[in-house]
């Protein structure tokens, strides 16, 4: 089973729904829904291996399959079975995804997924970032049924 979760910090300066769009481009079949803390307000939701095929599909459309192949390995260096990448919330608001380095000043999309088993991990990985030859993939794998 994957689970894939969302989450961003709604700053006092921003427009929620702005926010909210900017997830819902990036992941348009995750619910999101609204958390109010101590820190302020959050957007978040989880969601399953389908709710992956957008950023499957941005990962090509925007040619970054080897940067993104490279997040999420490093995301999941210290347990095989999860992997955590931030997204540039303000690129995310015009349909576009970007990984910054650090966490923005007004915040990043934070995204975590976990799987049952690192060979689990491993398999989506490869669904989400094949390995290419000049950026483009060498095969497509169907969508793994984990």
């Amino acid at each position: 089973m994957i689970e894939v979760k969302v989450s961003t910090a709604v700053n006092p300066t921003e427009d929620k729904e702005r926010v909210e769009m900017a997830v819902m481009n990036m992941f348009p079949l995750i619910d999101i829904g609204t958390v109010t803390t101590d820190e302020g307000d959050f957007l978040e939701g989880t969601g399953d291996i389908e709710s992956l095929r957008n950023i499957h599909d941005l990962f090509r459309r925007e040619l970054i399959i080897d940067t993104a192949r490279t997040r999420l390995e490093a995301g999941s260096y210290r347990n095989p079975t999860r992997t955590r990448f931030l997204i540039n919330k303000q690129v995310a608001t015009i349909g576009k995804l970007n990984f910054p380095a650090i966490e923005e000043p007004l915040g990043s999309i934070h995204v975590d997924i976990t799987t049952d088993t690192a060979e689990d991990m491993e398999i989506l990985i490869e669904w989400l970032t094949p390995p290419t030859e000049e950026g483009i993939p060498l095969f497509e794998p169907e969508m793994p049924k984990l």
